[in-house]
């Protein structure tokens, strides 16, 4: 699968707001409305494109990527130079087929090439093993650990 990124637009965001995901990932499940299509298009999103042009899938850059509560916890305190926060989203018809290497991989190389970090953090819920094991195998290493209301969450964080 041949990949290409793209500036966020309406269009996409859209898309991306009406995904469903299956349980227990309905927890990324989004709503439209005006505050969560703001949410994509005033912050740096960006769309993830296949060889045919279709969306499977975004990830966003810096304090978008973040949970917010985290920072109220002392997630984000790590004074690391040129570190920047990523989150990432994939289309729930390619999820858990094996696509999640490449997708994560041609992020990574994207940030790095127009960004040139020294480390790269990200946050994802706990119960969220396949996506825990895809950041470990690409070498990121488990940092904080922090719940708001029921939902654990971790941070992860990969030095070059």
């Amino acid at each position: 699968m041949q990949l290409h990124v793209r500036n966020m637009t309406e269009d996409y965001a859209k898309q991306i707001l009406n995904w469903k995901y299956e349980a227990p990932y309905d927890f990324y499940n989004n709503e439209e409305t005006s505050e969560s299509l703001n949410e994509l298009l005033e912050n740096p999103y960006y769309a993830v494109l296949n060889q045919d042009d279709k969306l499977i899938g975004f990830f966003c850059i810096g304090i978008a990527a973040q949970v917010p509560f985290g920072a109220t916890v002392g997630a984000y305190n790590e004074d690391m130079k040129d570190m920047k926060d990523i989150g990432i989203g994939m289309k729930p018809a390619i999820t858990g087929q094996g696509f999640g290497t490449q997708f994560f991989k041609f992020i990574l190389s994207y940030i790095q090439e127009t960004y040139h970090l020294d480390s790269i953090r990200l946050t994802v819920a706990k119960f969220n093993q396949r996506a825990i094991h895809l950041y470990t195998k690409l070498g990121f290493n488990k940092k904080v650990e922090f719940s708001r209301g029921t939902t654990e969450f971790i941070t992860m964080v990969k030095i070059d």
